[in-house]
C-alpha cells in the first residue's frame, strides 16, 4: 500500500487498440485526484508514455518494477512487461487481446494479496483476449473464478442500481437460466452489497419479469408464474423487501425505478438499455458479491474514436469515485458489524484465573 495509506487503486489498461489508455491519463491528468487515491496502471511506463504523446497530456508518470516502489501522489506505471507493443487503434487483434490479460492478471493478483485496495478496469475486447488459458466471456466471470464471494454485475449511477439474473447468456438461453436458486441468490447478493457497499438499511428490490407482461397469466410463457412469483414469495416470508415482478417495458419509464434502492432485471439488455438510456456516460459496472471491490467503465472499447483523442472519460473517473466510496463504505460496515469477541476473547474463569 501507498506509505501515506491512501486508497490504491489498482488499474488494467484494457484493450491496448481501444481508449482505455486515453480515458485513464486523461483522467488522472487533473492532479486533484491524487487527494483522494494513489493510482497504479499495470502495465508498462513504455506503453503509457506512448498514450501520453499520442494525446499530448500532461501528465508525470512514475515507472516502478515492484509494487512495493509505489509512491503516493504519483501515477506509478508497474512494468508487467518491457518490450515495444504496437498500438493500432481501433483494430481487433489477438496480441492486443493478450496484453490487455497481461495487465488484469497482475492487477487481480496484486488484489488479492492486498497491494492494491481495489480495482478499476479499463475495457477489453471479448473476442481478442480469448485464448486457451482465458475463455471467460468479460471481466465479471473472470473475477468470479478468481475471487472469493458469488459476482453479480450491478449498474449504478447515483441512486439507479441494476442488476442482472443472468448477464452473458444468448437470448436462446436465458429462460433455462433462471431458476429458484439464481433468482435466491441474486437476491441475496444485492440484498447484502446494498446494506455493506451502499448503506442502505433496509433495501428495497424490484424483479423484473421474465416474458413480455411477465407472461400474462400463461399466455406469453409460463416461467414468471411457475418460477419467478413463487420463489419472490419465500424471500418475502423471509423479510426481504422484494417487490414483482413487474412488466420491464413500462417500468423505467414510468419512474416506477426511483422507488426502489435497485431493480433486478432478467437478462442483459432488458436491464442495461434502460440503464445506459438513463445514465450513460455516467454510469459504472461495479460486480457486486466478491470479497474485493471492482468497478469499471459502463462503455466498451469504443474502436470507433480510439486514437481520435475524443473519447469521453467521464464514465472512468466516476468508477474510481465509485470504487473508493464503496470501499470506505465496505470497511466501516465490517467494523461495525463485527464481534468484538471474536478475536482475543476470554472464558470469565480459567485455570490461571482460579
Amino acid at each position: 500500500m501507498a506509505k501515506d495509506d491512501k486508497i490504491v487503486i489498482g488499474i488494467s489498461v484494457g484493450d491496448l487498440n481501444g481508449i482505455g489508455g486515453e480515458i485513464i491519463l486523461k483522467t488522472f491528468e487533473d492532479a486533484r485526484m491524487m487527494e483522494f487515491c494513489t493510482p497504479v496502471i499495470f502495465a508498462s511506463v513504455k506503453l503509457m508514455s506512448f498514450y501520453k504523446k499520442e494525446f499530448n497530456l500532461d501528465v508525470n508518470l512514475h515507472g516502478i518494477d515492484t509494487l512495493d516502489a509505489i509512491v503516493p501522489k504519483k501515477i506509478n506505471v508497474l512494468n508487467v512487461w518491457k518490450e515495444n507493443v504496437d498500438v493500432d487503434f481501433g483494430k481487433e487483434d489477438k496480441k492486443s487481446g493478450s496484453y490487455a490479460v497481461k495487465s488484469l492478471s497482475a492487477a487481480v493478483s496484486a488484489l488479492k494479496e492486498g497491494k492494491v485496495s481495489v480495482l478499476v478496469t479499463a475495457p477489453i475486447n471479448k473476442s481478442s483476449v480469448q485464448s486457451e488459458t482465458f475463455n471467460f466471456p468479460g471481466h465479471t466471470d473472470y473475477l468470479a473464478k478468481e475471487l472469493e464471494g458469488d459476482s453479480l454485475m450491478l449498474m449504478i449511477s447515483g441512486a439507479l442500481r441494476v442488476g442482472l439474473l443472468t448477464d452473458h447468456v444468448a437470448v436462446k438461453d436465458i429462460s433455462k437460466n433462471i431458476t429458484r436458486e439464481v433468482i435466491e441468490k441474486k437476491v441475496q447478493t444485492i440484498y447484502r452489497s446494498l446494506m455493506q457497499d451502499f448503506g442502505v438499511r433496509k433495501p428495497k428490490i424490484a424483479v423484473l419479469g421474465i416474458n413480455p407482461h411477465t407472461g400474462d397469466n400463461g399466455v406469453i410463457g409460463t416461467e414468471d408464474d411457475s418460477v419467478m412469483r413463487p420463489t419472490l414469495d419465500n424471500l418475502r416470508k423471509n423479510g426481504k423487501l422484494v417487490y414483482g415482478p413487474y412488466a420491464a417495458d413500462s417500468f423505467f419509464g414510468s419512474g416506477n425505478y426511483k422507488n426502489f434502492d435497485a431493480v433486478i432485471a432478467s437478462y442483459h439488455d432488458q436491464g442495461l438499455v434502460p440503464f445506459k438510456t438513463l445514465a450513460f456516460g455516467t454510469g459504472v459496472n461495479f460486480t457486486a458479491g466478491l470479497s474485493k471491490v471492482r468497478t469499471s467503465p459502463d462503455h466498451g472499447t469504443a474502436f470507433d474514436v480510439a486514437g481520435k483523442n475524443t473519447a469521453n472519460f467521464e464514465s472512468f473517473k466516476e468508477a474510481v469515485f465509485s470504487a473508493i466510496a464503496i470501499y470506505k463504505k465496505r470497511r466501516e460496515y465490517l467494523k461495525l458489524t463485527k464481534n468484538p469477541l471474536e478475536k482475543g476473547r476470554k472464558l470469565p474463569f480459567s485455570k490461571k484465573n482460579a
